[in-house]
């Protein structure tokens, strides 16, 4: 794994490069998000593939997990990928709620991604 540092309006975000999973469980995005906070980031971004597909299925609580922790420690994220292949009604839903709080993103691609995390 990784890290570059993206410096934009004063804002350091991280994105992970990895070419393996990084977020299998609940416990590696709890220590993705403290290790990445430890280093001075806010601002994370990671790819889609990166993190195991049980995320992407609302009903076993993985995402909900995670996603506490980073609002917690007031971490902004950017998951990016292509999110169309998802069928769930509520993931949709979720991903469009997120969307618009802007706290967890949901993007297509790393520009939209660091774009949407250097807005305050």
């Amino acid at each position: 794994m990784e890290i570059k540092a993206h410096e934009v309006n004063h804002s350091q975000i991280a994105e992970v490069i990895s070419d393996s999973m990084i977020i299998q469980s609940a416990q590696d995005g709890l220590d993705l998000l403290g290790n990445l906070y430890y280093e001075g980031f806010d601002k994370i971004v990671i790819l889609e593939k990166n993190i195991a597909s049980g995320f992407f299925d609302l009903k076993n609580g993985m995402a909900g997990e995670i996603l506490q922790k980073f609002s917690n420690y007031r971490v902004r994220l950017a998951i990016v990928g292509d999110f169309s292949m998802y069928s769930s009604r509520s993931l949709n839903h979720f991903i469009l709620e997120s969307n618009k709080i802007g706290h967890v993103n949901f993007v297509g691609s790393l520009p939209g991604a660091i774009s949407r995390l250097s807005k305050n």
